[in-house]
């Protein structure tokens, strides 16, 4: 007779037998993953699973997501999304921006079950992301042509603002509070700190 630890023991080595080892993962196991309310990224053939959001982090996103959308929609500009939607930043690396922004000209870009690289991405900082935000995935942006990234740091009420010049990024505004986020790529975006970092 099996006892309860040993069967759960047996079914969690079943299921684990059903997906590739770390650094094994393709797109297609990837796609392949079941629906969940997580989001998952892949990079470096492994799956990478960001921690729950804050409700610091969501209202952060919520508002800026607002006044993005709000404006590209005024202008026709293009699209605006919200993760999970992942983006395909080239084979194998595909991330889940908080907030992307893709251009009406690059409309090839968008896909039903992935997007191509967009033209402004914004990433809202938590501590478990801090560092992958402002390491990994402000190189990776980089090198895949997102031509803004913005890092929104809800703990210090601050965003900067990162224009992509000759491949590199560079500082074009670090905004805090009282003062107000303007955008290169989106000229005549205007979003006040206090409004959208409480």
């Amino acid at each position: 007779m099996k006892r309860r630890g040993q069967r759960r023991s047996s079914v969690s080595g079943s299921v684990a037998e059903l997906f590739p080892p770390p650094g094994q993962w393709t797109e297609d196991d990837y796609f392949a993953l079941p629906d969940t309310n997580r989001y998952v990224e892949l990079s470096e053939g492994r799956l990478v699973v960001p921690p729950h959001p804050t409700r610091r982090h969501q209202t952060a996103v919520g508002e800026l997501y607002l006044r993005l959308q709000t404006f590209v929609q005024a202008h026709a500009l293009g699209w605006v999304f919200l993760a999970p939607l992942p983006v395909r930043l080239w084979p194998g690396k595909i991330r889940e921006p908080d907030i992307f922004f893709i251009a009406r000209e690059h409309a090839d870009r968008l896909g039903e079950r992935f997007c191509g690289v967009p033209e402004l991405v914004v990433e809202v900082l938590s501590p478990q992301t801090r560092r992958t935000d402002r390491s990994e995935k402000f190189y990776e942006y980089a090198r895949a042509g997102v031509s803004e990234y913005w890092l929104v740091d809800p703990d210090r009420r601050t965003v900067e603002v990162f224009a992509l010049q000759e491949g590199v990024y560079e500082l074009v505004g670090h905004y805090g509070p009282g003062e107000v986020v303007r955008s290169r790529r989106l000229a005549g975006l205007e979003v006040p700190v206090d409004e959208v970092l409480t």
